[in-house]
């Protein structure tokens, strides 16, 4: 396979992995205002991705400097135009970070309540747009015929982008909430499972809507022929079918397995819609930026693959040993009135 394709594969590699491993911890912070019935439930929600969401992150930022090595004048024109969307998301990332470590300060209902909220509105925003910026690499946005971004900040939001921004958010939610019917149980986990059941329906056809779209966008504005886009579009609305269909049986592991293959075809089917161009250039499609106009030299692209050959493999090996060791289920549940509480593990009960 040419360099150049082999690095377009592994970006869009890189961001499914963002979006299926992101994705469920932006999901539970999107139902932290709604799903727990009280904070000890919600302190639980935060348990279940405490320690995996800034592992998630490193997908980001893999994704960035993969970017910026194998695609220079993609990742310039890209970060350049879409200053201000990505100045937001740093924003939002930022205080969600914060609602982690600060929330914990005080045991004030006021001061959880609020970085609660926090977390709440990073997850709903930063997924907003990457949903409305990815839709937009594919649906135009204006270049000049040096591949220069000409456009402004309100050329990003289109009905398409906008469309894609909402399924995110709710594909998202989804997933996040078949995750905790995997990693709680008791009364939080049924919670969960009701919210699953309640979020699934809306996902699946904005989901669906979104890469029924994604398709025709494809075709009218990025000159390609309907399959092979069509092919992923199929399975992620497929997936979305399934996952409905999994979490009405109560089939927790397959639905959370579903929504994620869901996650990673929204973004496959973004790509393969894109191939052969990182950027198309609205109204004059002539100055759409390609993979091979876009790419670095092919001594670049060699180097850097030798050391992502060595990297990437032990980042995996290192995530998924944390995901094997936190696997365990957690309970949000108060002890019942008039019962003793339990002895933590390793003390010995009182005589």
């Amino acid at each position: 396979m040419d360099l150049q394709i082999l690095w377009f594969v592994l970006i869009a590699v890189l961001w499914g992995g963002y979006f299926l491993l992101e994705g469920f911890d932006f999901g539970v912070g999107m139902l932290l205002p709604f799903l727990p019935r009280n904070e000890r439930q919600r302190s639980t929600m935060f348990e279940t991705i405490g320690p995996v969401w800034d592992g998630n992150e490193v997908w980001l930022v893999i994704a960035g400097g993969a970017t910026f090595a194998a695609f220079p004048d993609w990742y310039a024109t890209m970060f350049s135009g879409f200053y201000i969307a990505l100045l937001l998301i740093l924003a939002l990332l930022i205080v969600r970070v914060l609602s982690f470590e600060w929330r914990e300060k005080s045991e004030s209902p006021a001061w959880r309540r609020v970085w609660m909220w926090a977390n709440a509105v990073g997850s709903v925003g930063a997924s907003l747009i990457w949903g409305i910026a990815l839709a937009s690499l594919l649906h135009g946005t204006p270049l000049d015929s040096k591949g220069e971004f000409v456009g402004t900040f309100a050329d990003l939001f289109t009905g398409y982008s906008v469309l894609a921004g909402v399924a995110v958010v709710l594909v998202f939610a989804f997933h996040g909430a078949t995750y905790l019917t995997i990693r709680t149980h008791g009364e939080l986990c049924d919670r969960a499972a009701r919210a699953a059941r309640g979020l699934s329906v809306a996902a699946l056809l904005v989901g669906s809507g979104f890469l029924a779209w994604t398709v025709a966008v494809a075709v009218d504005r990025n000159d390609k022929d309907v399959f092979p886009p069509v092919l992923p579009a199929a399975l992620g609305a497929g997936a979305l079918v399934l996952a409905v269909v999994f979490i009405q049986r109560r089939r927790s592991g397959l639905a959370f397995t579903a929504t994620a293959l869901a996650a990673v075809l929204l973004v496959t089917t973004l790509f393969t819609s894109l191939y052969p161009r990182v950027m198309v250039s609205s109204p004059d499609f002539a100055n759409s930026l390609t993979v091979s106009g876009a790419a670095s030299a092919h001594y670049t692209l060699k180097v850097i693959s030798i050391v992502a050959a060595i990297v990437l493999p032990v980042i995996l090996i290192y995530q998924g040993w944390t995901y094997h060791v936190f696997r365990q289920r957690l309970g949000g549940d108060e002890p019942e009135p008039g019962l003793p509480t339990p002895d933590p593990p390793g003390v010995e009960p009182a005589a």
